[in-house]
């Protein structure tokens, strides 16, 4: 998600910056309003966006230590079964 979140911020930069040059010179008192809103919108999403890449980023850690414990604990619960004799397994039964 990380990766996947990474060229958003580029592409709603880009985004804003045709909005602003299709604004030209010209424009008036409500267009520049709207445009100012805009880049409050924009502010909020960038933070938004750099909120969840970092959150996802710290996923990442924990959720390959889940998993080495999850390893070890399969590991510890398939070696507690391995002295385990049963009928016809060629055990003592």
């Amino acid at each position: 998600m990380v990766t996947h979140l990474g060229p958003v911020k580029g592409e709603l930069e880009a985004a804003h910056r045709g909005l602003i040059a299709g604004a030209g010179a010209g424009a008036g008192a409500g267009a520049l309003g709207a445009l100012a809103e805009l880049n409050s919108v924009r502010a909020s999403w960038e933070r938004r966006i750099e909120g969840a890449r970092g959150e996802c980023g710290s996923l990442a850690g924990k959720l390959r230590a889940v998993v080495r414990g999850q390893a070890q604990t399969n590991e510890a619960v398939k070696s507690g079964f391995d002295g385990v004799r049963t009928p016809g397994g060629g055990g003592a039964w």
